[in-house]
């Protein structure tokens, strides 16, 4: 099997000049893989301190860079002198990785002896570390071979996931045995860890970075906006829904017409998880059609720019038409709902909202994220069905005070017992790296 993945990847670079032509993700993935190596090699030889100890940390897409963040974070307060490589696989992922401030920030190179050698051998990394659920079997094999540490942060292994397969273990088990430390977020993570190959002198419960991340995030926030203190201003009930999907919305926006018939003064912001020209369009459109006023918020933000926005004539509806104001937004919500829950891809991070102290709401299919699954334990969180159910939570936390403020202080609550993973995770990887 392992032929036939060298043979894979090695067609795949083959083919990259061809296939990285354009502007899809598709194209600027190999794009940016096409040239990782070379970059990473430049660093290493012209950039870096031989000194100062180096750990080369990888988290394929955006939620994993949000722990891997964290962690980061930590790390440079007990160690300032660490320089930090960061890797990344999805082209979604390169905002994430400028706010990192890391010495050098690129994709991951092919997964491939020649490119990945050169590199190792030029960073010469006191450690690699994976972040979440993605390794790389190249990667491990050659950082193993020069006695590199590998280690993964915020490790998850979810039920049915297809590497729990027999010939994905099979496959991987030389990877995960090669870990030094594998820092898990829940014990049943831990042992399903061992299960795969994961040496149990490796695995460690540390519990899951993500959270320190919404924290940072919230806190983090930038409620100077214009449009920001507008909004807040702007007392009424808001319903705020991240990263929804068209699948979301079929349930959201009927469950919000219903439930605006009692709540007459309903505000709901919502922010498509990809808000292409072509997406919001659509659904302004759609919204439109439902009664309601709706805009984008870079038009809110020109008519502030221009002072033409009358308190009377406020819009009711906000579609949201760029990425990274999540945290913002959550701030000011009365409820939350999260998409992904109502199709199989899965729910998106329920992590933020609850740093809010929101109550939160989302489809049914959640299973693969635990966060969502202990939200719903504590009472900070309701999964609903269909429209009917939603329509019912909505209006209930809306109109009774006492209940919608319980599921916010239990949302809080989870956050705050349940944060410090990023140190613990931190203090971890710092031991794998040299003394000064």
């Amino acid at each position: 099997m392992s032929v036939l993945y060298r043979f894979a990847w090695g067609v795949v670079r083959l083919l990259s000049p061809l296939l990285s032509i354009g502007s899809s993700n598709l194209a600027r993935g190999l794009s940016g893989r096409r040239r990782a190596h070379d970059l990473l090699s430049l660093w290493g030889r012209t950039l870096k301190d031989p000194d100062r100890p180096v750990v080369w940390v990888h988290a394929p897409s955006v939620g994993e860079g949000f722990q891997a963040r964290a962690v980061i974070r930590e790390l440079r307060a007990l160690r300032p002198d660490v320089q930090v490589v960061y890797t990344f696989f999805s082209p979604s992922a390169e905002e994430i990785a400028r706010s990192i401030n890391a010495d050098v920030a690129t994709y991951l190179p092919w997964d491939l002896k020649g490119p990945l050698g050169c590199a190792l051998e030029e960073v010469a990394p006191d450690a690699v570390i994976f972040t979440k659920t993605e390794i790389w079997p190249t990667l491990v094999n050659e950082a193993d071979r020069r006695g590199i540490p590998v280690g993964m942060i915020g490790a998850v292994v979810t039920r049915g996931s297809g590497r729990m397969g027999l010939l994905a273990k099979m496959f991987m088990k030389p990877s995960w045995n090669a870990l030094s430390l594998a820092c898990a977020n829940s014990e049943e993570d831990a042992l399903a860890l061992q299960s795969l190959g994961v040496s149990p002198r490796a695995v460690k419960t540390t519990g899951d970075p993500g959270i320190d991340s919404a924290v940072y995030r919230f806190r983090g926030r930038d409620p100077q906006h214009r449009w920001h203190a507008l909004l807040q201003a702007d007392a009424r009930p808001t319903v705020v829904a991240g990263s929804t999907w068209v699948s979301d919305e079929d349930v959201l926006l009927p469950a919000l017409v219903s439930t605006r018939e009692r709540i007459t003064d309903l505000r709901l912001i919502v922010a498509p998880h990809k808000p292409s020209e072509l997406s919001v369009a659509k659904l302004i459109e759609r919204l439109k059609n439902d009664g309601w006023w709706a805009t984008t918020l870079s038009r809110l933000e020109d008519a502030l720019a221009v002072e033409e926005l009358e308190v009377s004539l406020r819009p009711n509806a906000i579609v949201v038409d760029r990425v990274g104001v999540l945290a913002n937004l959550y701030g000011l919500a009365s409820v939350s709902f999260v998409g992904g829950g109502f199709h199989g891809r899965g729910l998106h991070s329920v992590l933020e909202p609850a740093a809010a102290e929101s109550g939160v709401l989302f489809g049914s299919q959640h299973h693969r994220a635990r966060a969502a699954g202990d939200l719903i334990s504590c009472g900070g969180a309701v999964a609903v069905q269909n429209v009917e159910e939603l329509t019912e939570v909505i209006t209930t936390w809306l109109t009774e005070e006492a209940r919608r403020k319980a599921a916010g202080a239990a949302s809080a609550e989870y956050i705050h017992s349940n944060r410090g993973a990023a140190l613990r995770s931190a203090t971890l990887l710092e031991s794998l790296l040299r003394v000064k």
